[in-house]
């Protein structure tokens, strides 16, 4: 059995696909999948690209090098409640026009109950925490907070918020994919109505990596909050 087919069934099972319409949120038409399972002179037709591509609309792990450990999950015990930490970053991800983040470096982890993030579907190991600068997401997320962001959901879909990266700058939007016709359509817009919606359009879409999708937030009370 191919394990590389496998692994496409399994995740297309599991996140209620066809193998068209899996293969059009990828590369932007049907085939891809189709192609995959077609033989050729006894192979598959595997190309790198598509299979990177696929892999993140259907949130699995591209990856050829030597074989890795699983990272082992870290549980404390907390008044008899199991948690589970997560990855805290340095790097503030800008909810404005974009902030350059030299450096990203871990500084720790914060503690989330266990079960909670079995709930939502979070894997702690793919997983990290960002600060958040600026007004433009407010009132969902504000200035100074801090936010989980889930790395298993890549995919822009029902104009959710991600973080992203974008000409070397972190940035934290909401992102939804759009009809445009013959041209694939991104838009990047905020929650506070001060700040404009913005528009990629086909090639200008490559320019942003995501990070992955923002799953919950949580700041401090300032003077006037309190």
């Amino acid at each position: 059995m191919d394990p590389i087919l496998t692994a496409i069934d399994d995740a297309l099972k599991k996140k209620g696909l066809s193998d068209a319409a899996a293969s059009k949120l990828a590369v932007g038409h049907p085939s891809l999948i189709k192609n995959f399972r077609a033989p050729r002179s006894g192979e598959k037709r595997y190309n790198v690209a598509g299979l990177q591509k696929l892999a993140d609309v259907l949130d699995l792990e591209f990856y050829f090098g030597p074989k890795r450990d699983a990272e082992p999950e870290l549980v404390t015990s907390i008044a008899s409640e199991d948690f589970t930490p997560v990855r805290v970053y340095t790097a503030e991800a800008s909810a404005g026009p974009g902030l350059l983040n030299p450096e990203d470096d871990r500084i720790g982890t914060l503690a989330f109950k266990r079960t909670w993030l079995q709930q939502i579907g979070l894997n702690p190991a793919k997983a990290s925490i960002l600060r958040v600068k600026g007004d433009s997401m407010e009132p969902t997320i504000k200035d100074g907070s801090i936010v989980l962001v889930d790395e298993q959901k890549k995919q822009p879909v029902g104009n959710s918020i991600f973080a992203f990266i974008e000409d070397d700058e972190l940035r934290i939007k909401r992102l939804d994919v759009i009809d445009g016709g013959k041209s694939k359509v991104l838009t990047i817009t905020s929650d506070n109505p001060d700040y404009p919606s913005e528009v990629r359009i086909n090639s200008d879409i490559n320019r942003l990596r995501i990070l992955g999708q923002v799953v919950w937030t949580g700041y401090n009370l300032k003077e006037g909050d309190k």
